[in-house]
């Protein structure tokens, strides 16, 4: 359960940061271009960290276990082989249906308010859930949040700060910013509804229990909205799966490119 709590951290730090790295060259303006990559390596180090760990604890499972925690064929020959698995095994050979992020974290980024509200919503929600995490039992997780929790900080400035900047701005970018933050709400809920592997974390002290983070993350996403002019989604009917493997056909396209390299190329190395 360890193993496949911490992938779904890793998946969720991978495929944000890959979505906001596709605005590298070509941002509205140099200085937000430069924020946002450095945002998105800043996501995909914590990705880095907590896949090393990952291929740790897999490495040390029964070779029994090793066989079935996974559909992909390449990984399964790399146990055959009697290999050591790594951080890049776990992002670039493991199949969609083994990654376990959000669907929020994978939606496109469209234009520039969808990809304000995407960040702001998760921005919130990885505030508050390094903020709890960096007391897990677990001390490598909790050094991992600590050290995540100050780059949250920071992710959620910006990101707070753009929704107003465009939510009270002109006609158009106030309607533009409504537009991303409606479609993007029905993502948010799953969020907060516990997996299987986070149950057990939580109830043994090592991982978030994310239901209580929803109040906290409620509340700071109505402060923010109001201070920008914008109405607050009313509740309803929320997207899941990506939890369980079942996603969107973005994160299709991703993998797609983010593992093409290592696919065409098996066991290639810098």
């Amino acid at each position: 359960m360890k193993l496949a709590y911490t992938l779904r951290l890793a998946d969720d730090a991978l495929i944000i940061g890959h979505r906001l790295s596709e605005w590298c060259g070509h941002g509205p303006i140099l200085e937000q271009d430069i924020a946002l990559t450095n945002t998105a390596l800043d996501h995909l180090g914590r990705a880095r960290s907590l896949y090393q760990y990952a291929a740790q604890q897999f490495n040390e499972l029964p070779e029994a276990e090793k066989q079935t925690a996974f559909t992909s064929v390449a990984i399964q020959n790399l146990v055959n082989a009697g290999a050591a698995v790594s951080e890049d095994d776990m992002a670039f050979l493991r199949d969609g249906w083994d990654f376990r992020n959000t669907l929020l974290v994978e939606q496109p980024n469209i234009d520039w308010a969808y990809t304000v509200a995407r960040a702001f919503y998760f921005d919130t929600y990885n505030y508050f859930f390094c903020s709890a995490l960096k007391n897990s039992a677990d001390t490598t997780l909790a050094a991992i949040a600590e050290k995540s929790l100050k780059e949250a900080t920071y992710h959620l400035r910006w990101s707070s700060e753009w929704v107003v900047r465009l939510g009270d701005g002109t006609d158009e970018s106030h309607e533009r910013m409504q537009k991303a933050i409606n479609e993007l709400w029905s993502y948010t809920g799953e969020m907060f509804v516990a997996s299987d592997a986070e149950k057990a974390m939580a109830d043994q002290g090592i991982g978030v229990d994310v239901s209580k983070l929803k109040s906290l993350w409620m509340q700071r996403v109505q402060e923010t909205l109001a201070d920008a002019t914008l109405a607050m989604p009313q509740a309803g009917w929320m997207q899941q799966g990506g939890k369980d493997g079942r996603h969107s056909e973005n994160l299709g396209y991703i993998l797609t490119e983010l593992q093409f390299m290592q696919r065409a190329y098996p066991g290639m190395e810098w």
